[in-house]
């Protein structure tokens, strides 16, 4: 089976030596059962990210760096990963490149994507999740978005904030999405829900990062949230309107 790995970077220059020490054994571990493709995404970091990751990726095919000329956002850098991606990858696994989820858990959460789960979100606010010394503001972000989230979609799932996923690949190619910046995972797994897609949690503990500050602005991403979750009302109010005089419900490529 194919795999690729899809990571996001942006003036991360102390944290591109991890990605070498951390996520390369996992690629020998994976490489028995999948054949794998990394997809690093440069998202115009100001710093010597860029130099760093050609040099991270200098004499291994199976690396490949893309870069955006100006910083454009979260969810564009995501995008671009997607569409680089092997067109032949079954499975396509976001991650973050600042170590908050350990690249070790890689195999754990591809143990998720069972026949009958599209999309496997990694959960810390899972039951059997947790977080180990994350500023208290990034929680109530985060954790009121997703509970915001599970009210508006689907109370069993826990975490809709996490871009360490798995993603079936019909999944990359068919959910839609627009956001550009930090909403991008929230809106695409929040998109997959609504088009019927089924998703699993993998309970993990959110670690803060080690090295560099987190590029979110916390004002700008609470707008977004709340933005995008007043449309997910105004959607659910029409689908509800429709359903019983048109039979409308989502449906899944193939259905």
């Amino acid at each position: 089976m194919n795999l690729s790995i899809v990571i996001p970077c942006y003036n991360e220059t102390q944290n591109v030596s991890l990605i070498g020490e951390r996520l390369f054994p996992v690629m020998e571990e994976l490489s028995c059962t999948w054949l794998i493709q990394i997809v690093l995404v440069n998202d115009g970091s100001t710093d010597d990210t860029l130099d760093r990751l050609n040099d991270l990726a200098a004499d291994r095919p199976d690396v490949q760096v893309v870069s955006h000329a100006q910083n454009r956002g979260l969810g564009a850098a995501m995008r671009t990963g997607f569409a680089h991606a092997r067109s032949q990858s079954d499975v396509v696994v976001t991650t973050d490149s600042d170590g908050t989820y350990p690249f070790a858990e890689i195999p754990l959460i591809l143990e998720h994507l069972t026949p009958d789960v599209e999309v496997v979100t990694a959960s810390p606010y899972h039951p059997q999740g947790g977080v180990e010394g994350v500023p208290p503001y990034r929680l109530v972000l985060s954790q009121g978005a997703s509970l915001l989230y599970r009210i508006l979609l689907d109370w069993h799932v826990h975490t809709y904030t996490s871009m360490f996923r798995a993603y079936r690949r019909e999944v990359v190619e068919c959910v839609p999405s627009k956001a550009n910046g930090f909403l991008m995972p929230a809106e695409f797994l929040a998109n997959a829900i609504l088009m019927g897609y089924r998703v699993a949690e993998f309970p993990t503990v959110l670690h803060v990062r080690q090295y560099g500050q987190s590029k979110a602005r916390v004002a700008r991403v609470i707008l977004a949230h709340l933005r995008f979750q007043a449309g997910l009302v105004w959607r659910r109010l029409l689908r509800a309107y429709r359903e019983p005089a048109e039979g409308v419900r989502p449906t899944r490529q193939g259905e």
